[in-house]
């Protein structure tokens, strides 16, 4: 199938409109299909976008066949009250992956949900998952509880910090990025990895429909999907370490690199809470071709505002590789001429218009109900400095590799006064509290499991030589949990005792709060 013809089958089935016609009318299920779990995602204040994807190992399994599947949602856990029921298709083009784009719910509500499949005898029921709608749009919410997290490499630990999560009790969680690896595992695994798997390294769609398949594996993800919507968002390793818009770092021909990202960026949407649109806009995107639109608004009645970024898509090559490579170096300042030119982009222009353009309507908002603004992306914003004395060493793949494009995102909130913004990242496996630069607070979240080897908080001048960082960890692995009020942000660090034990136990590390009106947070 052609692309065109993929997105108006994924938006017919989304839509719930009726396709039955075609799908196959399997009678028995012997097996459980729902072994990737379900998942929400996307709310808004009368409706979320519900997943599951249907896996088969039977002999005569459902093949090529497009498949109803049935999806309830009720008041109660019992399913005795029920709020919505209908009937969506998983559709083989989409790896009988099923998003079923709800209306008609209350606002600001918890509900529960499930899919059905089969008929008679052989009736398969999922999990029961729970999921909620948004405040209406300009309504008071007096509260919003949500956790972020990034950076699950599959090899470097368990998820049990997942388990914790759950016990929040989060309003939503947002995933900011590498929520699979496309590495294969070493044949012998060095003493740092945890456990392995026998994939090779993700190039063609069923390459990732796999890596996705052992991810979604885990129970305590799937825990994490059943306890809540998601937001989601991507970095590198969805497609490739280090790609750059429509180049990889083994700098393959661009015609191949582009079908392995559209093979990427298709079971990505096949395996998140994503509505159609993301395939339709995507498809004139930003000023792109065959992409997928992950940036998005969300918005929380007037207590919050969420700008979510793409910081891969639309950015440009990285400056200064090594020799016959793409992606990312580390390279001194004065050696790299190219890091002046002020038309590099880490988001590509229309995209840093359409930010602009979201943290302005945020400010105009009468005072008293102007939004925290929630711009959350892939990685650090915050300078890390080096020692006293020492010529400045960049990392070309994040923000200071693009340092214009930096200087932009910090003025798009410095020419608004009334904004009052808060910056999440992830993606450097580290735990960083910031101030950046006066303009807005930085929280970034440390990985869940992936394994970090940068360590600068070990230099005895470290906060010395960084004043605008309020905190720094490198040791733990974790997730961040934030607490919203209108007048009061407070954010607390999680970390993992031991990743490398399933049963670990998760406990707060640090706890910060920021005053509505200030850009610096405070310990407590």
């Amino acid at each position: 199938m052609n692309r065109r013809e993929l997105i108006q089958l994924a938006a017919t089935a989304a839509g719930l409109q009726a396709i039955s016609h075609k799908a196959y009318s399997q009678t028995v299920f012997t097996n459980h299909p729902f072994k990737l779990g379900i998942a929400s995602g996307a709310p808004t204040p009368d409706g979320v976008v519900l997943w599951t994807k249907l896996i088969s190992d039977e002999l005569f399994g459902f093949g090529h066949q497009p498949i109803d599947v049935t999806w309830q949602v009720a008041h109660d856990e019992k399913f005795e009250r029920l709020a919505l029921q209908g009937t969506s298709t998983a559709l083989p083009q989409l790896g009988h992956a099923v998003h079923a784009e709800l209306r008609g719910l209350q606002s600001d509500r918890w509900y529960f949900y499930r899919f059905i499949v089969g008929s008679g005898a052989g009736v398969q029921m999922s999990d029961i998952g729970r999921t909620r709608t948004t405040p209406t749009l300009g309504s008071k919410a007096d509260k919003l509880r949500f956790a972020f997290a990034s950076c699950q490499r599959w090899e470097h630990g368990y998820y049990s910090a997942y388990r914790q999560m759950v016990r929040d009790n989060p309003d939503l969680i947002v995933f900011l990025g590498d929520y699979i690896y496309e590495y294969a595992s070493p044949k012998i695994l060095p003493p740092s990895f945890v456990r392995g798997h026998n994939l090779r390294k993700a190039i063609t769609l069923a390459d990732y429909r796999d890596r996705y398949a052992l991810h979604k594996s885990d129970p305590l993800l799937q825990a994490a999907h059943r306890a809540c919507p998601w937001i989601v968002t991507w970095d590198d390793h969805e497609v490739q370490n280090d790609y750059a818009s429509d180049q990889g770092e083994e700098l393959i021909p661009q015609a191949d690199f582009l079908t392995q990202r559209a093979a990427a960026y298709q079971a990505f949407y096949e395996h998140m809470p994503l509505p159609a649109s993301a395939l339709m806009r995507g498809l004139a995107g930003l000023g792109q071709n065959d992409g997928l639109r992950v940036n998005q608004r969300l918005a929380w009645g007037q207590l919050a505002n969420f700008h979510v970024l793409d910081c891969r898509q639309y950015r440009d090559y990285q400056v200064c590789p090594k020799p016959g490579r793409g992606g990312s170096t580390t390279v001194l300042a004065s050696q790299c001429e190219e890091l002046k030119n002020p038309a590099r982009s880490m988001l590509g222009k229309p995209q840093e218009a359409w930010l602009a353009e979201g943290l302005a309507l945020d400010a105009k908002q009468d005072v008293s109900s102007q939004p925290w603004s929630v711009i959350a992306q892939s990685t650090l914003l915050a300078k890390i400095n080096s020692p006293a004395g020492k010529e400045p060493r960049i990392w070309t793949d994040g923000w200071e590799g693009y340092p214009f494009a930096r200087r932009r995102l910090l003025e798009s909130m410095q020419v608004q006064p009334n904004l009052h913004p808060v910056i999440l990242s992830g993606d450097v496996h580290l735990n960083v509290v910031a101030n950046v630069e006066n303009t807005a607070t930085e929280f970034c979240g440390t990985s869940l499991t992936s394994h970090t080897n940068w360590h600068p908080e070990r230099e005895p001048t470290f906060y010395k030589d960084n004043p605008s960082i309020s905190y720094f960890n490198s040791e733990k692995r974790g997730y961040a949990l934030a607490e919203v009020t209108p007048k009061l942000w407070t954010t607390t660090l999680m970390g993992v005792e031991d990743a490398r034990s399933e049963s670990s136990a998760t406990t707060p590390i640090a706890k910060f709060a920021v005053e509505r009106g200030n850009k610096a947070p405070v310990k407590i």
